[in-house]
C-alpha cells in the first residue's frame, strides 16, 4: 500500500510542472512586457487579404511563446475593423475574439484590436512603429490612455495557397481593461458635447493631439476616442481617452490628409482642436508635459526598430511643440486667442 502511495505521489510530482505550463495567459502581464511578442497567425488568408470577411467572423488559430517558455497554439476568430484604413490597405486592421471554447489559454484576453502596417514593406513598418510610440508617450503623460504590445507578426495561409507574410503590429488594450485600472468604467450614454467631458483631462487630450500633430478626432462624433466614467460617481463628467493616431504628422504616412474644412494643407501642419483654456490651466497642462519630456525623448531615441532619419524628425518635431508650449506669447495666441469656440 506505501509503495502504491509513493508511486502515486511521483506520478503527481512529476504531473505538476504540466499542470503548470498549461496557466492561462496574464492578460495584465501581456501589456506589461516590454519584449516583441512572436506571432503566428493561421487563416484562410486569400479571404483576409481581399477583406471578404466584413462583418462576419473568421476561424484562425493563434500561436505564440508565453513568459513560462511553453507554447500555445490556439483557435480563435477574427473580423474585420476600420473603415479608413480597410479602404487603402493590403493587410487590414482586425479585431481578434480570444474568449471561446477553443482558447481557454488565451481567453483572458478577452477581444483585442490588432493595428497592422497598411502595407508590406519598410515604409510602412515605419509608420506603425510611429504610431506604436505614440501609444507609448501618452502612456508617459496619462495612466487614462490605451496600452500596446507590440507584435512580429506571421500571417500564414490555412490552405496553403498563398506564401507567409510578416510584418509588425501591435495589439491595442481592451477599453474594460483600460478603464478598469482607472476605477472606471466605459461610459454608455450617446454623444456628448466636448466641454461636457473632464475639463483637465480634455486639456491634456487637447495639448496632446496638437502635439503630435493629430485633428483626427472627434468627441461629438465619438471618433477616435473612448469615454470612460468614474464607477463610484455616476454623476461626474466622463474622461475622454484618445486612439488611432495614424494620420498624426508624427507619423506623416503617405496616405494621410487632413479634413478639408480645417484650412490645413497637410497633416504636419499642426491646428488645435481643443477649446480656450485659462492661462492657469494652461500652465498647470503645460508643467505634465515638460516634466515628461526627457522620458518622451529617451523612449524615442532608444528605440532601435525605428530608422535613425525617421527620429530625427520625429525629434524635430516635438522640438517644435516644446518651443512653442513654453512661450507665453505663442501658448495665448495658440490655446486661447485661437482655440475652437463651437
Amino acid at each position: 500500500m506505501k509503495a502504491y502511495q509513493f508511486i502515486l505521489l511521483l506520478c503527481l510530482c512529476v504531473y505538476c510542472p504540466v499542470v503548470h505550463g498549461q496557466s492561462k495567459i496574464d492578460s495584465v502581464q501581456f501589456f506589461l512586457d516590454e519584449n516583441i511578442l512572436n506571432v503566428k497567425l493561421t487563416t484562410d488568408l486569400g479571404n483576409l487579404l481581399s477583406h471578404r470577411i466584413k462583418d462576419d467572423t473568421q476561424k484562425a488559430v493563434f500561436t505564440c511563446k508565453l513568459p513560462d517558455s511553453s507554447e500555445v497554439s490556439e483557435e480563435i476568430s477574427i473580423n474585420l475593423r476600420g473603415k479608413m484604413r480597410r479602404s487603402i490597405c493590403y493587410v487590414p486592421p482586425m479585431k481578434l475574439h480570444f474568449k471561446n471554447p477553443g482558447s481557454p489559454r488565451l481567453s483572458p484576453l478577452k477581444d483585442l484590436k490588432l493595428v497592422s502596417a497598411c502595407k508590406v514593406n519598410m515604409v510602412y513598418d515605419q509608420y506603425l512603429l510611429k504610431e506604436y510610440l505614440i501609444y507609448k508617450m501618452y502612456n508617459l503623460i496619462t495612466d487614462k490612455s490605451f496600452r500596446v504590445r507590440l507584435c512580429n507578426v506571421t500571417y500564414e495561409d490555412s490552405k496553403g495557397k498563398k506564401k507567409p507574410l510578416t510584418h509588425y503590429a501591435f495589439f491595442v488594450e481592451d477599453v474594460d481593461a483600460m478603464a478598469k485600472r482607472n476605477k472606471c468604467k466605459e461610459w454608455d450614454h450617446e454623444s456628448i458635447n466636448t466641454e461636457k467631458t473632464d475639463r483637465e483631462q480634455m486639456t491634456m487630450v487637447a495639448l496632446f493631439e496638437y502635439m503630435i500633430g493629430n485633428t483626427d478626432f472627434s468627441i461629438p462624433n465619438n471618433h477616435n476616442i473612448k469615454l470612460i466614467s468614474p464607477k463610484k460617481d455616476s454623476a461626474a463628467k466622463p474622461f475622454v481617452v484618445p486612439y488611432d493616431f495614424d494620420y498624426a504628422g508624427l507619423v506623416n504616412a503617405d496616405y494621410a490628409a487632413p479634413a478639408e474644412l480645417l484650412g490645413i494643407e497637410k497633416v504636419t501642419d499642426r491646428l488645435y482642436r481643443g477649446f480656450p483654456r485659462t492661462m492657469p490651466e494652461l500652465q498647470a497642462a503645460i508643467q505634465v508635459f515638460n516634466d515628461r519630456k526627457s522620458s518622451v525623448y529617451e523612449l524615442i531615441n532608444k528605440f532601435e526598430l525605428i530608422n535613425n532619419g525617421y527620429r530625427k524628425e520625429m525629434i524635430r518635431y516635438l522640438d517644435d511643440f516644446y518651443m512653442s508650449i513654453n512661450d507665453e506669447r505663442t501658448v495665448k495666441y495658440t490655446f486661447i486667442d485661437n482655440a475652437r469656440t463651437q
